[in-house]
């Protein structure tokens, strides 16, 4: 039997996503010239599926300009293939109380089991006020925080997401939240294991990155004290899956260690067991 795999942060590419500004260059690399009506659900659960990918995290989007994908599509995703995909929230970081109501609705009533915020996309860093109340709200819901840590991708300033100070202040600060920084880090790898190996409840995903482009210092971490702390994921649709699965024994773990990278870690981290 195919050993279990979850995948801990993919998007479903709805047109209005694919057709924003900002995703010129992954409308490049997926050689789309013309963004389509409707994209299936199934396109990516078919990447899923060609990855032998079990259980994946479907997050939304929502930045400044209101959101990219809505909540509420996520959870018509999710419904498409309950089997399949679970719900990441994201939410109006500018108006913290809104925020809260619509994370509570989304944990309580959705079903989803974690909050992604985007720092990049707000030009606010983790240790801003603004997040504090989300803070609250997860710890109070028992979800995840996830975010994106290391350089932004598209044009933006990368600054909000260097970990240290930043995410350092936040884990110290509320030492009951699950964190979970997605992208690596990179340019400050050390800086995001080094909170990881600090704090009992931060984590690091490794989505955005093929094995081949992890940084040596990452490896380490996975196959030695760091193997509880490191979650496999995609960034599905900027990279396929299948794409990273392949380059899996470049890392050369051990059996224990790949099996809590590929599985049991997010398992655990989100509750999914």
């Amino acid at each position: 039997m195919a050993e279990p795999i979850i995948d801990a942060w993919i998007q479903h590419p709805t047109p209005a996503f694919i057709a924003d500004d900002m995703f010129a260059s992954l409308r490049r690399w997926m050689g789309i010239t013309e963004v389509p009506d409707e994209i299936p659900v199934d396109f990516t659960v078919g990447a899923l599926d060609a990855a032998g990918v079990s259980r994946a995290l479907v997050t939304a989007w929502w930045g400044p300009d209101g959101p990219l994908i809505h909540n509420d599509e996520v959870a018509s995703f999710v419904a498409q293939h309950p089997e399949r995909l679970l719900g990441i929230a994201s939410v109006d970081v500018s108006r913290p109380m809104d925020g809260v109501r619509e994370l509570r609705r989304c944990v309580r009533d959705l079903g989803f089991v974690g909050l992604r915020v985007l720092p990049w996309l707000w030009g606010l860093a983790p240790d801003d006020r603004r997040y504090y109340p989300l803070y609250a709200e997860c710890i109070e819901l028992g979800v995840p925080f996830c975010l994106q840590v290391g350089h932004a991708g598209p044009l933006r300033a990368s600054a909000p997401g260097r970990p240290m100070p930043h995410l350092d202040h936040v884990a110290l600060e509320f030492p009951e939240l699950t964190i979970v920084g997605g992208h690596i880090g990179y340019p400050w790898t050390d800086e995001m294991i080094a909170l990881a190996t600090k704090y009992d409840n931060v984590y690091i995903d490794t989505s955005a990155y093929k094995p081949k482009r992890y940084p040596s210092q990452l490896v380490e971490f996975m196959r030695g004290h760091g193997r509880r702390k490191v979650l496999f994921g995609s960034n599905h649709p900027m990279i396929q899956p299948a794409a990273c699965l392949d380059q899996l024994d470049v890392l050369g773990l051990d059996d224990e260690a790949r099996r809590l990278f590929l599985h049991d870690n997010a398992a655990r981290v989100f509750g999914l067991d």
